[in-house]
C-alpha cells in the first residue's frame, strides 16, 4: 500500500486504510476461518496502541491468530508459555558474565528477553505468581524494562495480547482488577460454527499453504497510531461513551436500578478513554473519518467486561458482565 508516512489528505488515507483492512483479512483467511470480529477487535487494540486479552478455552486457534497477525502486519513475535515457576528474568532478559579471551577481563551483558518484540503472546497470564505478572505488566505500561539498574527500551509498536482460560481456574493467580484495567479490550474468543468448523479442519488437514503477506509496516503501523487519534468525534458520542460507562457504577447519582442491583463495582475513567479511541480504530477501519454511537456500542462489550465486578446476587442468577452490558445498552438507548 502506499506510505502512510507521507503528507496526505485525509480521504486519500482513509481510503488506503479501509483498502488495507480488505487485503489484511484476505491474507489471514488463508491461514485463519472465521473469527473476523476477534480479528477486527485484536487489530483496533494495536491501532490504539493498547494491550489486548484474548479469552477462550483451549484449541480454538489463538496462538496461529497472533502469530499470522504478527506476520501481516511484518513484525517480530515472541511467544511466553506462563507456568507457576516463570520468573521475571525469565521475561525480561538477564546479564551473563563474559572474558575477553586477550586480557583475561570479566565483564556483564545483557541478554534481551522474549519481551523484546513487536507482538508478544503471553500465553495464560493467569498461571504465574504475581510477582511475575506485575513484572510484564510493568513494561506493557512503561514500555522499558530495568536489568540490573539499566534501563532497556522496548522498540515501539510493542503490542501484548495476553491469553486465560477461562475453564481450569484451579491453581492460577486470577489478576486483580486494577491489573485487568491496563489492558484496552477484552475479546472473547468462542467456537466457531459448524460450517467454519468443516472449512477449518479441512484446511488444516491439508498440506500447508505459504504464509500471509504482510500489509503493514511497523513505521506505517505508528502512523496509523497518530492517525487514530486524530479522527474527530462529536461531543454527543464522548458525551454517550461517559454515559454508558457511568451507567455500570452503582454509586453514581442517577445509577440504574440493575446496576444498584447487580453490580459490584462500576468501570473507572480509563473505559470511557477506551471506548473512545477503539471507537475512532473501528472508524477508520470501516473508510469513515468520524465516530458513531454505533461504533461505541459495538465496542462496549470487550471494552468494558473486564471493568465491571457483578453482585452475589447477580452471580447466584448466573448473569454475566456481558448481560449485563448487553442490558445497559438496550436502556440507555430507551
Amino acid at each position: 500500500m502506499p506510505d502512510l508516512t507521507q503528507s496526505q489528505d485525509g480521504e486519500t488515507i482513509v481510503a488506503q486504510v479501509k483498502d488495507a483492512r480488505s487485503r489484511l483479512f484476505e491474507e489471514l483467511n488463508r491461514t485463519i476461518i472465521g473469527q473476523e470480529e476477534a480479528i477486527e477487535q485484536i487489530v483496533i487494540g494495536l491501532l490504539c496502541s493498547g494491550h489486548t486479552l484474548l479469552t477462550g478455552v483451549p484449541g480454538l486457534g489463538k496462538t496461529l491468530l497472533v502469530r499470522s497477525l504478527a506476520e501481516t502486519f511484518s513484525l517480530s513475535f515472541k511467544r511466553i508459555q506462563f507456568t507457576p515457576d516463570l520468573m521475571p528474568a525469565d521475561i525480561y532478559g538477564t546479564e551473563i558474565v563474559e572474558e575477553d579471551p586477550a586480557s583475561g577481563k570479566r565483564s556483564f551483558r545483557f541478554v534481551p528477553g522474549p519481551v523484546f518484540a513487536n507482538i508478544l503472546l503471553a500465553d495464560e497470564i493467569n498461571r504465574t505468581p504475581p510477582k511475575t505478572q506485575a513484572a510484564l505488566l510493568e513494561a506493557m505500561e512503561e514500555r522499558q524494562v530495568t536489568a540490573a539498574g539499566q534501563t532497556h527500551k522496548l522498540a515501539p509498536p510493542f503490542f501484548v495480547l495476553a491469553t486465560q482460560n477461562p475453564i481450569e481456574l484451579e491453581g492460577t493467580y486470577p489478576l486483580p482488577e486494577a491489573q485487568l484495567d491496563r489492558f484496552l479490550l477484552n475479546i472473547h474468543i468462542d467456537y466457531l460454527p459448524l460450517e467454519d468448523e468443516v472449512k477449518m479442519v479441512a484446511a488444516t488437514t491439508a498440506p500447508k499453504k505459504s504464509k500471509p503477506q504482510a500489509v503493514f509496516t511497523a513505521e506505517e503501523i505508528l502512523a496509523l497510531q497518530q492517525l487514530v487519534r486524530e479522527v474527530p468525534v462529536a461531543e454527543d458520542v464522548v458525551r454517550h461513551a461517559v454515559n454508558l460507562t457511568a451507567a455500570t457504577r452503582p454509586s453514581h447519582p442517577d445509577a440504574l436500578p440493575l446496576a444498584k442491583d447487580k453490580i459490584k463495582w462500576g468501570a473507572g475513567s480509563r473505559a470511557s478513554q477506551a471506548l473512545v479511541l477503539a471507537g475512532k480504530a473501528r472508524a477508520l477501519l470501516d473508510g469513515r473519518y468520524a465516530v458513531s454511537i454505533e461504533d461505541i456500542n459495538a465496542l462496549a462489550l470487550p471494552v468494558l467486561r473486564h471493568r465491571i465486578i457483578p453482585s452475589f446476587h447477580a452471580e447466584a442468577e448466573g448473569t454475566t458482565s456481558d448481560q449485563l452490558i448487553a442490558e445497559i445498552i438496550s436502556q440507555l438507548k430507551r
